[in-house]
């Protein structure tokens, strides 16, 4: 292997893949260009009467440097009647690295115990089955205060640690930003507990008003639909008489009149106001939703896509594991279905004899790098455009996330996780109720390759397999499918058991017998993925 990689082939497929010599020197494994930046995160929400079994989903993708460690948050009991507000914690490499972080400010904290939640760069749900999606959405540069002291992810594990329902995690958030200050870019959040879904958009105040606020509004996703944000603000015309549909900050007609966002007159429609945007979608939103809902005949062409649709079928947690492995293969979307080329291979057939065949191949990958992608279109204009798709190559982890009111809170709400390209990587079940993480989950593997970090077991697999993802995605992809029906096959019985336990009074057993699913499950995949890696290696020293 070793020779291979120093061979001519093996460093021109290293550089082609990963855009340096070396594919475990650097310490970002992707590098977008600007556009990506901006496009960074992909969030799906799903109302309970647009499930299939009745619940309520969300998810997010992680699209970018930011941390991979993950942990169960414990509860706490906050010391000394403050709560720290810590800037810098998405670039840390272990949970208790607080280096390059800074310290804010406080907030008063919450009287006795908080709830456990689980712990990534975004943090995402906890024990009472309130979760939480994310998307950066951008923003008016001048919007931005960083006098403010909230950050988005603070305020998440804010309101996860406090509160059990979307609406009051909504408040809470929006009353802390406009208190103390909003001083980040402009961010979407999913907000879901186990009967509403809600999308939560914030933005900074600028320089309005005696102190930083916030720019806050929230919109609930109607039970029956499905919503998207992908990095775009979704809301539109407010409704301030409707409180049962939409939420919003104490003063934002004033402020939004004093930066002149407003006239005062017109309806007060929210997107428009603050982003540069000029529109509520991209490929990503008219993918979605018009995968869900095809019988409305939607078009990329149109000037704006519905906040929400009611999908033509029931979306199952199945389906969205399909959507967030999108690379719009075999769409008008295909952004490599102009690189195939014909090659005549020789080869024995069965009696023996040496015959020539003529194959068709697809040797570039969807998730080829930025400088491929120029020098393909130097060499013929316009044969790899540029299509942000769902999946990525530069994602640092994803969750897809179910939340079950009919279940007990330690089995109903389930978050379905995966570590870096969703395309490529198996999803593990974390349930609410859980104490304990698998093995190397709480070490990062953003800054350097780390053999004890648990996303490189599989990143260096996904890593390998695009160097010719022609010939390594079916494995790749029937791993998946192995996995997927590992996973939707045993869960049922698990969670009976689980539920049993909790009615008996037994519910440490039942935490200790989702701890060790999710560990056995992790190992399972992690050594899967060693093997996957081997024979593609194997595959690569034999036909380069």
């Amino acid at each position: 292997m070793k020779g291979f990689l120093f061979s001519l082939k093996g460093l021109l497929a290293a550089i082609l893949v990963c855009g340096s010599v070396s594919a475990y020197s650097q310490v970002v494994p992707y590098l977008p260009d600007d556009e990506d930046v901006k496009e960074s995160c992909t969030s799906i929400v799903v109302g309970r009467l647009a499930s299939d079994d009745g619940s309520v989903m969300t998810a997010h993708t992680c699209d970018a440097n930011y941390r991979t460690w993950v942990t169960m948050e414990p509860r706490k009991v906050f010391a000394g009647g403050v709560d720290e507000i810590r800037w810098g914690l998405l670039h840390t490499e272990e949970p208790h690295d607080f280096r390059n972080t800074e310290v804010k400010g406080s907030v008063p904290a919450p009287e006795g115990e908080t709830f456990r939640f689980l712990n990534v760069a975004y943090p995402c749900m906890n024990e009472k089955q309130l979760a939480m999606g994310e998307t950066t959405t951008d923003g008016k540069r001048e919007l931005v205060n960083k006098e403010g002291m909230f950050q988005i992810e603070e305020l998440e594990r804010i309101a996860l640690q406090r509160c059990s329902t979307a609406r009051d995690a909504i408040k809470l958030m929006g009353r802390l930003a406009e208190e103390y200050g909003y001083g980040d870019w402009g961010e979407a959040l999913t907000v879901i507990d186990k009967k509403e879904a809600w999308l939560f958009e914030i933005y900074g105040s600028g320089k309005s008003g005696k102190k930083p606020g916030a720019l806050w509004a929230a919109q609930r996703i109607p039970d029956d639909h499905v919503c998207i944000s992908a990095n775009v603000p979704r809301i539109g015309v407010i409704d301030f008489n409707n409180p049962d549909k939409f939420m919003y900050a104490s003063d934002i007609r004033e402020r939004c009149k004093e930066l002149g966002l407003w006239d005062g007159k017109s309806p007060f429609k929210f997107w428009p106001m603050v982003t540069t945007y000029k529109s509520n979608f991209y490929y990503r939103e008219y993918f979605v939703l018009n995968a869900v809902a095809p019988s409305l005949g939607l078009k990329f062409e149109d000037e704006e896509m519905p906040f929400s649709v009611k999908p033509d079928e029931k979306i199952s947690a199945q389906r969205m594991f399909e959507l967030y492995r999108e690379t719009y293969d075999g769409t008008d979307f295909d952004q490599v279905k102009d690189l195939k080329v014909e090659v005549k291979r020789r080869i024995r057939n069965a009696d023996g004899e040496t015959i020539t065949v003529t194959d068709t191949t697809a040797p570039i990958s969807t998730f080829m790098t930025t400088d491929t992608r120029k020098l393909l279109n130097e060499l013929k204009p316009g044969c790899a455009p540029q299509i942000r798709t769902i999946a990525v190559i530069q994602c640092s982890y994803s969750e897809i996330i179910k939340l079950r009111g009919w279940l007990p809170d330690e089995v109903g709400g389930v978050a379905y996780f995966a570590f870096d390209n969703p395309a490529q990587t198996p999803r593990v079940p974390i349930y609410a109720g859980q104490t304990e993480l698998p093995k190397g989950f709480n070490v990062c593997g953003q800054k350097r390759y780390r053999k004890d970090a648990a996303i490189w077991r599989f990143r260096e697999t996904n890593r390998v397999a695009t160097i010719g993802w022609d010939r390594t995605k079916g494995q790749i992809r029937k791993a998946l499918a192995e996995y997927d029906r590992m996973i939707f096959e045993d869960t049922p019985e698990l969670e009976k058991k689980a539920v049993e336990l909790i009615k008996a009074g037994k519910k440490e057993e039942a935490v200790e017998l989702l701890n060790g699913y999710c560990s056995r499950l992790s190992a399972s995949e992690q050594r899967t993925w060693e093997e996957l890696r081997e024979e593609f290696w194997s595959i690569f020293a034999r036909s380069l």
